[in-house]
């Protein structure tokens, strides 16, 4: 079995990839949702989370105030890296787990989305990484219609490796700066050839 790692800049298209992905019959998890999950009220991340970072980042129904994380976190590297310590350890063993249920079923593929696939060093447990990617003018277009402040796109951009960078250390890079038939092609031409 063979383990595609997703990646790219936020707003730059993982999510539309890992549509197509599913639409071709490939088994994808992501991680941005495993983040979620393990976030959700009864879960030990989330009294990390509180314990950590007080009882403002919980809202009145006991969840997660992603606001108030974002505001906390996004400017200051220190409490960011404190997040990830929190999270990113869950996540991976969640995914690890997802991709063992994936090779008992004898899955020839499957699809892990990462948005800090090098960030964290998973491209060691991966057999092959693609990275999504556009321009800087379409990323911030896209952004600004999840209406994102500049302050907050700028933030969510520097907490992650330059683009260039990402699409410098994978394997292969789709460009997603046309239509979703032309996302569709380069992706079809890549896994023809991972095949």
């Amino acid at each position: 079995m063979k383990v595609l790692g997703l990646t790219g800049g936020v707003g730059m298209g993982k999510s539309a990839c890992a549509q197509l992905m599913l639409a071709r019959g490939l088994p994808v998890i992501d991680t941005d949702e495993l983040a979620r999950q393990i976030v959700e009220p009864g879960q030990p991340a989330l009294d990390e989370i509180q314990k950590t970072f007080g009882a403002d980042v919980i809202d009145t129904d006991g969840r997660l105030h992603r606001g108030e994380l974002a505001r906390l976190v996004f400017g200051n590297s220190d409490a960011r890296k404190t997040l990830e310590g929190i999270l990113h350890p869950r996540i991976r063993a969640l995914w690890h787990a997802q991709v063992e249920s994936w090779r008992k079923d004898q899955r020839s593929l499957g699809v892990v989305v990462i948005p800090l696939l090098f960030e964290t060093e998973a491209q060691q447990e991966l057999d092959v990484t693609i990275c999504v990617a556009c321009s800087s003018a379409t990323q911030h277009q896209r952004l600004s219609s999840r209406h994102w402040s500049a302050a907050q796109m700028q933030q969510r951009i520097q907490a992650q490796w330059p683009i260039e960078k990402k699409m410098a250390a994978a394997d292969y890079v789709i460009w997603t700066e046309g239509d979703l038939d032309l996302h569709a092609s380069q992706l079809d031409r890549i896994l023809s050839d991972i095949k």
